[in-house]
């Protein structure tokens, strides 16, 4: 089996890295020059180009920022085109629902077949190979692809049809950035009051403000050493990335007629950090608006979707 993937960020290398670790033939390629040496380093074979990284693989993988890089990687580069006749695409990026069952719809024209896999648990999981999946697809498809992304990651669910993995991603991410927010207020709230981070964390942590965002992403320094805070904000989930997944569910809400306040508030905070030069910084960054660590002197945008 012939493997092509699109995508040495982040998360893609570290994905990509424990697939092809795992003993699978596989070719990375990324715009990035630096990616690509990055990956060079870490002993994956890449190509320059889209097309050279999908050429008769069985199995075509995307790990990008946005829907229009799906896009652009598996369509306008003419990638799909030389991949094996009856290849399979599995898109792990976070992306709209619309825009990943359009794409599913394109692909499957060509004869092949797609399925969306988002992913949950951060560079941490990513590099342990301890991912969550959420998969939207054809049932049979999931089921040759289950080996690939067990090599990945220790959860996998079928979430339904195309696009449902991209809309319970969506749903997620929607509570884990009110959960940081709200994590990043008692964190900042435990430090005026003299109460120790992991004292925090030991206590919610068994009690009923327990939360992810607690136990392995708290925002304070130090407390956990796997987490951003930990090496000043740096090689996390990035604060535009999240607004970008924000307003992806700021959007279905709107068209769905529900009240995302929360969302809508913390999506406020993440383009005030962005608009004033902090948006590569992890999005646990929001404490430092918090505790006034940043002050901000861009204005807040008008509205927020």
């Amino acid at each position: 089996m012939k493997i092509g993937w699109i995508g040495l960020g982040n998360m893609g290398l570290p994905m990509a890295a424990n697939l092809h670790s795992a003993g699978y033939d596989l070719v990375g390629f990324d715009l990035s020059p630096d990616a690509r040496a990055a990956a060079t380093a870490h002993g994956l074979p890449t190509t320059d180009s889209p097309v050279a990284v999908a050429a008769d693989a069985d199995v075509l993988i995307t790990m990008l920022p946005k829907g229009d890089h799906v896009r652009a990687a598996l369509l306008d580069s003419g990638a799909l085109t030389v991949t094996a006749p009856a290849a399979l695409v599995i898109d792990s990026s976070t992306i709209a629902t619309a825009e990943a069952v359009d794409i599913a719809a394109a692909v499957s024209a060509t004869g092949r077949r797609f399925l969306d896999a988002p992913v949950s648990g951060g560079t941490a999981g990513a590099g342990n190979a301890t991912l969550t999946f959420m998969v939207g697809g054809a049932e049979a498809d999931l089921d040759e692809a289950r080996p690939l992304l067990q090599a990945m990651g220790t959860r996998i669910f079928h979430a339904g049809d195309l696009g449902a993995g991209q809309s319970a991603k969506m749903l997620n991410n929607m509570m884990l950035a009110a959960n940081m927010q709200s994590t990043c207020e008692a964190a900042a709230l435990a430090q005026r009051l003299g109460i120790a981070p992991k004292t925090v964390i030991e206590i919610a942590g068994v009690s009923t403000g327990d939360s992810w965002a607690l136990r392995s992403y708290y925002p304070v320094g130090g407390a956990v050493e796997s987490a951003p805070s930990s090496r000043d904000f740096t090689g996390g989930f990035a604060v535009t990335l999240m607004r970008k997944d924000l307003g992806l569910a700021l959007d279905a809400a709107a068209a769905h007629g529900i009240d995302a306040s929360a969302i809508a508030e913390v999506a406020r905070r993440l383009d005030l950090l962005a608009d004033n030069g902090f948006g590569g910084l992890d999005f646990s960054a929001l404490i430092r608006l918090v505790d006034g660590t940043i002050e901000t002197t861009a204005p807040a945008r008008e509205g927020v979707r």
